[in-house]
């Protein structure tokens, strides 16, 4: 599956950073969106429906953060996938490894395609973008 546009949801700004470093050096070209919390992007997505627009492809997605954390993310996000006009692939990327979160992961198996452990590889980052 292609990839165009994809949020990044992360409240730490080094992963910004590594996300942006890791599509340039492997020539990944997308337009990446990048947020601090679950709120800013549920609002992103809320914008992109009322105006038209599709939603991004991808979501890459940290549990831990302010706000709105991924998990709380993903219950708003179920309850507007119906007004979606595509399947939008959601990844985890965490630094939690706990036994808890990894099987909370799978209570969204509808939304949550994989979990990854922070730090995100190359070879992760290839993983999800099929390179």
């Amino acid at each position: 599956m292609k990839f165009n546009d994809v949020y990044v949801v992360d409240d730490d700004k080094i992963f910004h950073f590594i996300v942006k470093k890791l599509l340039l050096n492997n020539n990944i070209d997308v337009s990446p969106a990048y947020f601090f919390n679950g709120l800013e992007a549920i609002e992103g997505l809320k914008a992109k429906l009322r105006n038209g627009e599709n939603p991004p492809d991808l979501i890459l997605l940290d549990i831990n953060m302010p706000i709105l954390d991924g998990w709380q993310f993903l219950e708003e996000y179920k309850q507007l996938k119906g007004e979606l006009t595509k399947d939008v692939v959601i990844y985890i990327i965490s630094s939690s490894d706990n036994v808890i979160d990894i099987d909370r992961a799978k209570d969204f198996k509808e939304e949550v395609k994989d979990y990854y452990l922070k730090p995100v590889t190359v070879d992760a980052i290839k993983s999800i973008f099929s390179i």
